[in-house]
């Protein structure tokens, strides 16, 4: 170091040299050396990291050094001194080429990825990961996300390192067998450990002793982290006790604020500890900020001064996707026996509206969405109609009336004219060996879709659920990924995917070989119809293949409403989502009684009124 003499005096531990070797003859031969090792290496790790962070890790340790090295010390870069620690206390480096995000984690320990979904943020994570690992600084990747993100953590991880990982799940089965996992001390320990929120609650102790083992250097990941929201939830509860134990945190989200500005809080406090650039006085302005109008505002201006630097968020904008290809929606005509059933439930809905008046808010917002559903139902696959609707139960017909006898024989009488067209579709792109998937929201329809395939020769695997919870299967969310993969691959066999959004449409990719998705039909949640939207259109397919969208309308009916409603939102959605600091939930389970009660209010008031 450059004596005290010929040195500026700056407020740093490290001080800055007069004359740096970045300023004078950087070692350019022995850089070059170590960029061809690791640019060139075999291991998939160093191709990633030189696509994700612009830069290659050796040639951005050299520059930092270069700016702290006086050029009489040069030569020490290249007589092992790049190998060496080298410690830089108080800085701050202004990197305006910095990239895709790898670099900060490295550097800070600590990363939060908002980037929005698509965008490759899982392969961020397992690069920085892998080059922590190889480095000795990191031996076991923990996951704490919803179940539906376990398989694609595993298959990202091959995929990027072209081995396999040994993974244990700490989800589901006897409580007693899974805590003993956490204690497993035999060096076929895995590296890569994958758990949901509601077992972290359970084993929250567990966990936290695993976490401290010494033998153990975890790389703690909150996948989805929009579900520790809450403040004070027990979720976020149970995330925030491991954060002290866990030397390198990250967050990964595409949603950081999906209900309110407040949501964030828990993400900077689990990063930053009692560090956290929200500090209690800058939380207290934004909670007041929010009550006020126009005060979202002065939140953007606070957040953008106090966490910009703390995160990174690549937007749709910036990934370079080919543009995708909305198809016009194939408007089709009712067979006989669906219009029939369709226009008297249309008139059932218009007289019982009529004394809707009478009744309280809460009972007519219940009775709008049972109606909406119904009206669905038989734009779908008529014979729905015969099942039970949750906390809903008007009648449509009477018993021994010709309405009901047609709902119930209907699968004697005709097949639907959605399914006739998409059967011709599908069978279209088989004769083209294209994959496809199929989207319906009932499960009814699913099953109806799959059989007309299978009873015509054409093999397809159905995936459907509900609202994901802790009830769920493990053994189930594997049937789900072992179909899943079994369609990505080229060769499988497996080309038609029928499955319904509340299912496969959150951390599920299909884009790799799959380019084609038929909207069977559509409900009015937009955060479902954008995630289902997503998953063939992504980083890592898209760049060169376009994703091409086709919708099956029937003419003159709830189809063309709901359409419209989700063009509107959607197009809103995307604006939202590339702003920097915008509220946006992409909740696929919440509730939409609003829009249907909304869309009731379209279709049925005006025309009584």
């Amino acid at each position: 170091m450059a004596s005290k003499k010929n040195q500026r005096i700056l407020p740093l531990k490290t001080p800055i040299p007069n004359f740096t070797a970045i300023e004078s003859d950087m070692p350019v031969e022995f850089m070059h050396e170590l960029a061809l090792k690791e640019g060139n290496g075999k291991k998939p790790i160093y191709q990633i990291h030189k696509w994700w962070a612009r830069r290659l890790g050796t040639c951005f340790r050299m520059l930092l050094l270069g700016a702290t090295t006086s050029a009489k010390r040069k030569s020490v870069l290249f007589n092992g001194g790049f190998y060496k620690e080298n410690k830089i206390t108080n800085w701050v480096v202004l990197d305006p080429f910095l990239g895709g995000g790898t670099s900060l984690v490295e550097s800070t320990k600590l990363g939060a990825n908002f980037s929005v979904p698509g965008s490759g943020k899982t392969t961020v994570i397992l690069t920085v990961y892998e080059k922590l690992r190889l480095e000795g600084k990191v031996n076991t990747l923990f996951i704490v996300g919803p179940p539906s993100c376990f398989g694609p953590w595993r298959h990202e991880f091959l995929k990027t390192f072209n081995r396999p990982p040994a993974y244990t799940i700490l989800a589901g089965g006897e409580p007693e067998q899974r805590k003993s996992e956490y204690f497993n001390f035999s060096e076929s320990r895995s590296e890569l450990y994958l758990t949901s929120y509601q077992t972290l609650l359970n084993d929250q102790n567990e966990v936290n002793k695993f976490i401290k083992q010494k033998e153990i250097s975890v790389f703690l990941v909150i996948d989805e982290a929009h579900y520790i929201k809450q403040i004070g939830g027990s979720w976020a509860g149970a995330v925030l006790s491991l954060a002290q134990n866990a030397t390198y945190r990250c967050i990964l989200t595409g949603t950081p604020f999906p209900k309110s500005y407040t949501d964030v809080f828990n993400i900077f406090d689990f990063l930053y500890l009692d560090k956290s650039p929200l500090d209690s006085e800058i939380k207290i302005k934004i909670e007041n900020n929010e009550k006020i109008e126009r005060g979202s505002n002065n939140i953007k201006e606070i957040l953008s001064n106090k966490i910009n630097p703390y995160f990174y968020r690549v937007r749709k904008s910036d990934l370079g996707l080919i543009p995708p290809l909305f198809h016009p929606p194939r408007v089709l005509k009712m067979n006989r026996y669906e219009q029939i059933v369709y226009d008297a439930i249309n008139k059932k809905i218009k007289d019982y509206s009529r004394n809707d008046y009478l009744k309280n808010i809460d009972v007519v917002k219940r009775l709008c969405r049972g109606r909406m559903i119904r009206l669905r139902q038989t734009a779908s696959y008529v014979k729905l109609m015969a099942e039970s609707i949750a906390e809903y139960n008007e009648e449509y017909f009477e018993d021994g009336s010709e309405l009901k006898e047609i709902i119930y024989k209907y699968d004697e009488l005709e097949s639907p004219a959605k399914l006739i067209h998409l059967v011709d579709l599908v069978t279209l792109f088989q004769k083209r060996k294209q994959k496809v998937v199929i989207w319906a929201h009932f499960i009814g329809s699913l099953k109806l879709i799959k059989k007309s395939l299978m009873d015509k020769g054409i093999y397809s695997e159905l995936i459907y659920g509900n609202t994901p919870t802790e009830s769920t299967s493990l053994k189930e969310e594997e049937t789900r990924e072992y179909i899943r993969d079994k369609f990505v691959c080229k060769d499988s066999g497996l080309d038609i995917l029928v499955a319904n959004p509340a299912a496969c449409a959150e951390s599920i990719s299909l884009h790799e070989n799959c380019f084609h998705a038929i909207y069977y039909d559509l409900s009015y949640n937009c955060a479902q119809y954008i995630q289902s939207l997503d998953r063939i259109h992504r980083v890592g397919g898209s760049e060169n293949n376009q994703a091409n969208y086709y919708f099956l309308q029937y003419a003159n009916t709830i189809d063309q409403d709901i359409m419209e409603n989700l063009n509107r939102k959607s197009e809103r959605m995307f604006q939202v989502i590339d702003q920097e600091f915008a509220i946006n939930s992409m909740d696929m389970f919440e509730e939409q009684l609003e829009d249907e009660v909304a869309a009731y209010q379209r279709l049925f008031k005006t025309q009584n009124d």
